[in-house]
């Protein structure tokens, strides 16, 4: 059955994504479908040069929705920094070494056999404890999300939590909560190689315990990335408050 052409086109990011193309580029056309639905929801206008050739363009409203999607990117952003630095500060009033925005690799299976490759990774929160000892340091991982789209999509990638856990004796994910209080999902719709936990109320609550695994020595790659790096410090202890529970 024919949906009624007056119905709203459900736009997705994949538009969004094409409408900044389109607004950056010459505006030769595609022609697929996400440019009709485009053009359907009056967010794209087609136009013909005197040669001839047609080209589309971004209309007002197309320019509306585009500032409004970055609004909400920037929200966004801000919502999972502030998150990210109250599991720093957390972190940090255990004793731990503690390292954002590092940019590592990790060598992980390749799906079949004995098969390996190497995975470029960008933990949001990677942590030790402070010690001499290689297996003492008990290396984490937390991966913060704050939105259920990112979230899901950041599930689709096994290869990724891999890395993780091969950089990792523990993987976390943090999750917020959405605009009505809620978090934006539940225990079981994470894998149980990681663990969870959920920010409410200004506190952090574990929802369910990571498996351990034992690191007797951290391999050399992430050494190097670590020396490379500057640990976050305890003078960002900033809300005295944030515990978990």
């Amino acid at each position: 059955m024919t949906a009624p052409l007056d119905q709203p086109i459900t736009l997705k990011r994949i538009h969004t994504q094409r409408l900044r193309e389109v607004y950056r580029s010459a505006g030769w056309p595609y022609q697929d479908l996400v440019e009709i639905e485009l053009l359907a929801a009056g967010l794209l206008e087609r136009s013909t040069r005197d040669s001839g050739h047609e080209l589309v363009r971004v209309t007002d409203a197309g320019l509306t929705h585009l500032a409004r999607a970055t609004q909400g990117n920037r929200q966004a952003r801000s919502a999972h920094e502030t998150l990210v630095q109250k599991v720093v500060e957390c972190m940090l009033r255990d004793g731990r070494l503690v390292w954002t925005a590092l940019n590592l690799r990790a060598q992980v299976a390749a799906g079949s056999g004995d098969d390996s490759l190497w995975k470029t990774c960008q933990p949001d929160v990677f942590s030790m404890r402070n010690s001499s000892r290689q297996d003492y340091l008990e290396p984490v991982v937390h991966e913060i999300k704050v939105n259920r789209s990112d979230l899901l999509a950041d599930l689709k990638r096994p290869e990724k939590r891999a890395a993780y856990l091969e950089l990792g004796g523990q993987c976390w994910y943090v999750l917020g909560c959405d605009r009505s209080g809620h978090p934006i999902a539940k225990p079981n719709e994470i894998p149980v190689e990681c663990g969870v936990m959920v920010f409410q109320n200004d506190q952090f609550e574990v929802t369910r315990m990571a498996p351990k695994r034992t690191v007797s020595q951290l391999p050399f790659a992430l050494w190097m990335a670590l020396a490379k790096a500057s640990p976050r410090q305890a003078s960002e202890l900033d809300n005295p408050q944030t515990s978990f529970v």
